[in-house]
């Protein structure tokens, strides 16, 4: 019989290893729009509600 439990299994991770993971996702979502060469998708992107206005 083990004297871990699931959770505190799961609790230790999360205390060690879990911030530093969703940290690192965090920061691959965050810098993902600033990659070279996707200035031009962005630029498209931010404009493409603005495609079918007429200026008149």
């Amino acid at each position: 019989m083990s004297t871990h439990s699931t959770y505190d299994l799961l609790r230790h991770f999360a205390d060690s290893w879990g911030l530093l993971v969703m940290l690192v996702i965090f920061l691959v979502l965050a810098a993902w729009p600033l990659r070279p060469g996707q200035r031009g998708r962005n630029e498209t992107a931010a404009t493409m509600i603005f495609k079918d206005e007429n200026d008149g």
